[in-house]
């Protein structure tokens, strides 16, 4: 049986940034996150993970990347590297196919869709620590892009707040594997509570089930 127990009512998937720009062909960025994405089974393993979790009863959230409208950050004193990218290319556009959600991962009945991060955190700035509370949820199962910025400032920030967080070694990419070997290898043991890949997720989810059943 898994060590890693996740309670069913506590317990929530957390996908962050789920666009067709990073996700879908013709993408601004899939070209970029492709190669690896398609080495680790992204697509199918985000898949996996979703069904699974809603097969548990748990939550889903999502926490969405601000959609890039004219005139975003040009005036910041201090936009980011990655804000500045996004002047240039105008990821995830509001109001244009980029902007709009994966079809496979769009907000089903239940799920929450917290406010819109400017930056790499889905909680800076955001309702999503609300969100959560309000909901009862102490376990964060995240999954999205990018492993090493979006994913990895989340699934910190979520430690911060405390938070159990789990990070998928396979329901994420990045551009590079050196990016992808810094978050899940380096940087990621040093704040999260569990690192597996999307068949230990789903044992662990699966497990839990059957502990519930058997306590009925």
């Amino acid at each position: 049986m898994s060590q890693h127990v996740y309670p069913v009512d506590s317990t929530a998937l957390l996908l962050v940034d789920p666009y067709n720009d990073f996700l879908s062909e013709g993408g601004k960025i899939w070209p970029r996150i492709k190669p690896v994405a398609e080495e680790v089974g992204l697509i199918a393993n985000l898949k996996t993970i979703d069904n699974a979790v809603r097969l548990a009863g748990m939550r889903v959230f999502i926490a969405p990347h601000r959609r890039w409208e004219p005139g975003d950050y040009e005036d910041w004193a201090h936009p980011s590297p990655t804000q500045r990218q996004i002047i240039q290319r105008h990821s995830f556009a509001r109001g244009e196919w980029g902007g709009e959600w994966h079809p496979d991962f769009a907000p089903k009945p239940g799920d929450i869709v917290a406010k819109e991060h400017w930056g790499q955190s889905g909680f800076a700035n955001t309702d999503l620590d609300q969100q959560l509370r309000q909901r009862g949820i102490t376990h964060v199962i995240v999954v999205g892009l990018l492993a090493n910025t979006c994913i990895e400032s989340t699934a910190r920030y979520a430690m911060e707040l405390g938070y159990h967080v789990t990070l998928v070694r396979d329901a994420t990419a990045a551009f590079t594997h050196e990016m992808m070997h810094a978050a899940h290898d380096l940087n990621g043991p040093t704040f999260a509570h569990a690192i597996l890949t999307t068949a230990e997720v789903v044992a662990a989810l699966s497990a839990t089930s059957d502990l519930t059943q058997a306590a009925q």
